[in-house]
Formats: structure tokens, C-alpha cells, sequence
């Protein structure tokens, strides 16, 4: 028989997978060795154990000593804490008098003997599937051991107007005891609030005498600060003052050479001038150097047509002669 398997991929991009249904093959009560399973024939690769399901990009690695987690081990020490509690208030029973010892007694209502070696029988019924179940009946354990008993007169054990004493004793002991501690615990504490209230006197008359020297010296801080600043200011005024003469008497004595130095100055270099010399020297100088210019221009044009004149009436007066 042939199982058919189809893969079919959606639009949307998603595979999907589907199989035929088959019988489920007759499998043992117990599984076999490692080595069986792996040879079992799988029809869905899903359930191979061998292939890794979801998403292996972001798939922590589990080591092999897996360590508890911290959840886990928090639970763990406050169960451990609250038997050592439990321990620790346990109420203890005291230490047996001299002479006798502390055994291990039942207190149950019914009483059975005890052993090391648990009697166990086997026994089997069989009953109607259909009958109902009858009410458990209360268990009542079958009587074992043998019955002793003994009788303690009055007295035997002990004397109680004796055995009392004692106690008695170390009870008003430690009643007078803890009421003298008391006592000294409250004289000690008046003593101590005496204290405490001369303290806290003693403290606040310190305090404002540091309050009035932190006031005084503040005070002399800022009256010294004003004093220095009224000095400061004086000396500089009288720099000021100072620098203020020696420029005065520098600048006087700098401008009394100065005026007669800076009128040559200018004077030599053509700022103070007569108006007829430079309208001479800027107006008719130039106008007589042009015309002047141009006659020699004129005279010297003439003479080099004169020489050309003459030149040629030279050379004429050759070729004829000649």
C-alpha cells in the first residue's frame, strides 16, 4: 500500500504539507532501545525527532549541565530558610533529672505495636464493574503487642510542695531581679535625659555664641572688604591724577616745539604757498613750454626742408656737370 504525500505553496508565499491518513502501526507497550527508534519509519517529518522545528537563526543553545534558574533557586533558599525557622522555634524538651531518662511513647488513640520489620500480605477480590463503591469504613488498626500496665501511688513520683520550691524560688528571684533592672534601667534613663537636657543647653549657648563670632566676623570681613575698597579707589584716583599732570606737562612741553616744527614741515613741503607763484608755476610755465616746444618744432621742420632743398639742387648741379 502506497501513502501519497502533496506539497502545495500558496500565493502568499506559505508551503504547506498534507498526507494521506494511514492506521496507526501496532507499536510495543515499551519503547525500545535508542537504536530501534531510529530506525522507525516516519510518515510526518514533523514528528522525525531528528528534524529542528521553528526558527534556527535565533535558537539558543542549551549546554549539557543546564544550570537552575534563578527563579528557581530563590524558591529553593526560602524553603530552606523557613525549615531552619521551623528548627529553630521547635519547642525542645528540657533535659531528664538525674536518674531518669526520656522514651519515645505512643499518644494515638489506638495504640499498635511497633517493630522494624513491616508485616506486608497479599490479597486480591474481584467485584461487579457495574456495582457501586461502598463507603471506605473508618480504619481502626487491629490490636497488637501485649497490654502492660503499672500503678503509681501518691508520692512516688514526686512531692509537689517540695518540687515546687525551686521553682518558686527562681521565679521570685527573677520577678525581683528584672523589676530592680527595671528600676535601674529608669533611674539610668533619667540620668541619661539629665544629661541630654545639659547637653542640648550647653550645645545651644555654644551655638549662638559661634553664631554671634560668625556675626562679629563678618561684620569685620566686610567692613575690612569696604576699607580696602575706599583705599583702592583713593590710590587709584591719585594714579589717575598723577598720569593726568605728567601728560599735561609732557604734552606742553612736546607743543611748544611742535608748532613751529609743523609749519616749516608743511611749509617745506608746498602746503603754505603764494597764490601768484603757483598760478605761474602751474599755469603759464607750462603754457610757455608748449609754445616754446612748438616753434622749435616749427624751426626744425624748416631747416631739415631747407637741407632737402638744397640737397637736391646740389645733386642736380652734378648729373648736369658730369
Amino acid at each position: 500500500m502506497a501513502f501519497v504525500s502533496r506539497s502545495h505553496r500558496d500565493p502568499n508565499e506559505t508551503y504547506t504539507f498534507s498526507s494521506r491518513p494511514r492506521p496507526v502501526e501496532n507499536r510495543p507497550k515499551y519503547r525500545g532501545p535508542p537504536f530501534e527508534q531510529m530506525q522507525s519509519n516516519y510518515g510526518n517529518i514533523m514528528y522525525d525527532r531528528r528534524v529542528v522545528r521553528g526558527n534556527t537563526h535565533g535558537q539558543h543553545i542549551i549546554p549539557t549541565a543546564a544550570q537552575t534558574h534563578p527563579i528557581e533557586i530563590q524558591r529553593q533558599q526560602e524553603i530552606r530558610r523557613r525549615k531552619r525557622a521551623r528548627e529553630q522555634f521547635r519547642t525542645v524538651t528540657p533535659e531528664a533529672l538525674q536518674g531518669r531518662k526520656h522514651i519515645d511513647i505512643q499518644t494515638e488513640l489506638y495504640l499498635e505495636e511497633l517493630s522494624d520489620v513491616v508485616v506486608a500480605t497479599d490479597s486480591e477480590c474481584q467485584t461487579d464493574a457495574f456495582l457501586d463503591k461502598p463507603a471506605t469504613p473508618l480504619f481502626i488498626p487491629a490490636k497488637s503487642g501485649k497490654d502492660v500496665e503499672t500503678q503509681i501511688e501518691e508520692g512516688e513520683l514526686f512531692d509537689f510542695d517540695l518540687e515546687v520550691q525551686p521553682v518558686l524560688e527562681v521565679l521570685v528571684g527573677k520577678t525581683i531581679e528584672q523589676s530592680l533592672m527595671e528600676v535601674m534601667e529608669e533611674e539610668e534613663l533619667a540620668c541619661l535625659r539629665a544629661q541630654q537636657r545639659a547637653f542640648n543647653e550647653l550645645r545651644n549657648n555654644e551655638l549662638a555664641e559661634v553664631k554671634r563670632l560668625q556675626e562679629q566676623e563678618r561684620r569685620h570681613s566686610e567692613e575690612k572688604e569696604r576699607r580696602t575698597a575706599q583705599q583702592r579707589e583713593m590710590l587709584k584716583k591719585e594714579r589717575e591724577t598723577a598720569e593726568k599732570i605728567a601728560a599735561r606737562a609732557y604734552t606742553q612741553q612736546y607743543l611748544a616745539d611742535l608748532l613751529p616744527a609743523v609749519f616749516t614741515s608743511l611749509r617745506g613741503h608746498g602746503y603754505f604757498y603764494d597764490p601768484v607763484e603757483k598760478d605761474v608755476e602751474t599755469n603759464f610755465f607750462p603754457w610757455l613750454m608748449t609754445e616754446v616746444h612748438k616753434s622749435l618744432e616749427k624751426r626744425y621742420t624748416a631747416r631739415a626742408l631747407l637741407d632737402t632743398i638744397i640737397q637736391e639742387v646740389a645733386q642736380r648741379r652734378l648729373d648736369t656737370t658730369c
